[in-house]
C-alpha cells in the first residue's frame, strides 16, 4: 500500500480547484451577454439580502435593548411616584361600563362636592340632552330634558362602554367640575377639555356638558378603532414629550396596553421628574400635568388604576 502524504492531498485539491476555474473561465467566456449579467445581479441580490438580514437582527438586538432600558425607567418610576408612563390604567378598568350604577355616580358627586353654594353646581345641575342614533362606536343614547350629571355620565358609559370612574377623572384633570362650589360657564363648556384646546375657543360641536361628556366617551372608542392613525402604539417604544414646547424633550415610553395608549392620544404629553415629585404641586416650566393629574386623582378616589 502507497502512503498518500498530506503534500500530495494538498496538490490534489490544487490541481481540482485548477480546473474547476479553468473550465469555469470557460463556461463564463461561452455565456451570453443575458445570462452573465443574470448572474451578475443574482450575486448582487444575494448580498443585499443577507447585508439586511444582518442590519435587521442588528436592529432587532438593539430594539430589545432599548425596550429593556425602558422598561427599567419605568420600573423606577414607579417605585419613586407609584407612576408607570407606559401604564397609566388597565384596559379591565378603563373598559368597564360597569364599574357604577346612576346612583353610585350620583352619591359619588354628592360625596365629593360638599361646596356646592348654588343651583348651578354638579350635583343639582341638569341639562337637556338629544338622542343620539348608534353607530360602530356606540350604542344609541336616549335624550330627555333636565337629565342629571350622573345620568348623562352614566348613560354615556353605557352607550360606548367606557369606565364611569374614567369620565368623573377626566372631567375633574380637565376642569375639577367635582366639588366646585360655583362652576363657570366655561368649566361646563369644556367638561372634559374635549376639542377644547387651553389656547382657544372650544369646537361649537363639542361644545356644552352633554356633549362633552358623551362626546369624549365616543372619543375615545373612536381612537381605539382607529389606533393605526395615531402616534401612540401597544407593546412597542414610544416618544412622549415631556411639554408642548418640544424644547423640554421627552423619553420613549414602552406602552403596556390600549387605554394608556388612547390617554397619550387624548393629552399626549407624560410628566417629567419635576412634575412628579410636585404630587398635586407644581413642577418646572417643562412640566405637564394631565396624565399625571389622571392617575392621582383616580388613585385618590378609586384605587390603584393599573390593577
Amino acid at each position: 500500500m502507497v502512503a498518500v502524504t498530506s503534500s500530495s492531498k494538498s496538490r490534489s485539491r490544487s490541481r481540482s480547484h485548477a480546473a474547476f476555474l479553468a473550465s469555469y473561465k470557460c463556461k463564463w467566456r461561452k455565456a451570453s451577454v443575458p445570462a452573465k449579467v443574470s448572474v451578475v445581479l443574482g450575486g448582487i441580490v444575494a448580498v443585499i439580502c443577507v447585508m439586511a438580514l444582518v442590519m435587521g437582527l442588528v436592529r432587532l438586538v438593539q430594539w430589545h435593548i432599548e425596550v429593556t432600558d425602558a422598561q427599567k425607567r419605568q420600573e423606577e418610576m414607579v417605585r419613586q411616584y407609584d407612576f408607570d408612563p407606559g401604564d397609566i390604567i388597565s384596559d379591565a378598568q378603563f373598559f368597564n361600563a360597569d364599574a357604577m350604577n346612576q346612583a353610585e355616580v350620583q352619591a359619588f358627586i354628592i360625596k365629593h362636592g360638599p361646596n356646592c353654594t348654588s343651583a348651578n353646581c354638579l350635583p343639582v345641575k341638569t341639562f337637556d340632552t338629544t338622542d343620539i342614533a348608534a353607530n360602530s362606536l356606540c350604542n344609541a343614547y336616549k335624550g330627555a330634558k333636565a337629565e342629571s350629571a350622573s345620568a348623562i355620565i352614566y348613560k354615556s358609559s353605557q352607550a360606548c362602554g367606557v369606565s364611569e370612574k374614567v369620565l368623573l377623572t377626566v372631567m375633574q384633570k380637565e376642569q375639577h367640575l367635582i366639588g366646585s362650589a360655583n362652576p363657570t360657564d366655561f368649566q361646563y363648556k369644556a367638561a372634559m377639555g374635549l376639542s377644547c384646546p387651553d389656547d382657544a375657543d372650544c369646537d361649537p360641536q363639542y361644545a356644552g356638558f352633554f356633549n362633552q361628556v358623551y362626546g369624549s366617551a365616543k372619543r375615545f372608542k373612536y381612537y381605539q378603532a382607529h389606533e393605526s392613525q395615531y402616534g401612540y402604539h401597544v407593546g412597542t417604544l414610544n416618544y412622549v414629550q415631556y411639554h408642548p414646547n418640544k424644547s423640554c424633550g421627552g423619553s420613549q415610553v414602552y406602552i403596556r396596553n390600549q387605554a394608556t395608549a388612547l390617554l397619550y392620544v387624548y393629552t399626549p404629553y407624560q410628566p417629567n421628574t419635576a412634575s412628579l415629585k410636585a404630587g398635586f404641586g407644581e413642577g418646572d416650566s417643562c412640566s405637564s400635568y394631565g396624565n399625571r393629574n389622571f392617575a392621582l386623582i383616580y388613585n385618590n378616589w378609586f384605587g390603584d388604576p393599573r390593577q
